[in-house]
């Protein structure tokens, strides 16, 4: 369905108000910068900027709206005869050797990493965050075998799958808040994959491969 004007001028009302955000909480620091301030220089009443944005931290962190699902949908996206874990590495492969910018390979990561390191409910989200994606992670793995809720699998393979996204990203994160360069890091990240695969056991590579 094509998107109507009412529907493309909040989006972009939204994003407005976002981007400005951002470049407050990059200048100043997000403990320094209140939603008044956003509104102001957005040019927009403090009661619109929390229509759209529920929370302070929401204007900083719109953008991993998506990242709580991002593991359980490459799991219900994974290919005929191939498991959950390889669909996992495949797309990480993939987006990472893309140098995408949505695993932090990108320049000016690391001011943004330097605006939640010095703000605790920032962190505090991103901790929040983590977990959401096991939760969905754990889920997913259900839905897609069928296994009852007393099956220990779907845990402990969700923590395994998630464990892998976090310490990719993590280590991402350490390279590139240390100045590295985007597409060095990608190659280091990659070679990482490799060896966390080679930890995994066969249980972990082997579970909720799709019928084919």
């Amino acid at each position: 369905m094509a998107e109507g004007l009412r529907e493309r001028k909040k989006r972009e009302t939204k994003q407005r108000i976002s981007d400005i955000a951002t470049g407050l909480f990059l200048e100043r620091g997000f403990v320094h910068v209140t939603v008044a301030d956003v509104a102001e220089a957005a040019d927009v009443s403090v009661n619109t900027v929390y229509n759209y944005f529920p929370a302070k931290e929401d204007l900083f962190l719109d953008r991993m709206d998506g990242v709580t699902q991002r593991l359980a949908r490459m799991i219900r996206g994974r290919d005929r005869g191939e498991s959950a874990a390889a669909a996992v590495l495949r797309e990480l492969r993939q987006d990472i050797g893309a140098v995408s910018p949505a695993y932090g390979l990108m320049d000016g990561f690391d001011a943004f990493m330097n605006v939640i390191e010095h703000a605790p409910t920032l962190k505090a989200r991103l901790f929040h965050l983590q977990e959401q994606v096991n939760e969905a992670v754990v889920a997913t793995l259900r839905e897609e075998t069928g296994a009852p809720d007393d099956d220990p699998l779907p845990l402990l393979v969700g923590g395994q799958l998630a464990w892998i996204e976090t310490t990719v990203v993590g280590y991402i994160t350490r390279a590139m808040t240390a100045g590295g360069k985007a597409t060095t890091v990608s190659r280091e990240a990659l070679v990482l994959l490799d060896e966390i695969e080679e930890l995994l056991g066969e249980r972990v590579l082997t579970y909720a491969v799709r019928e084919g």
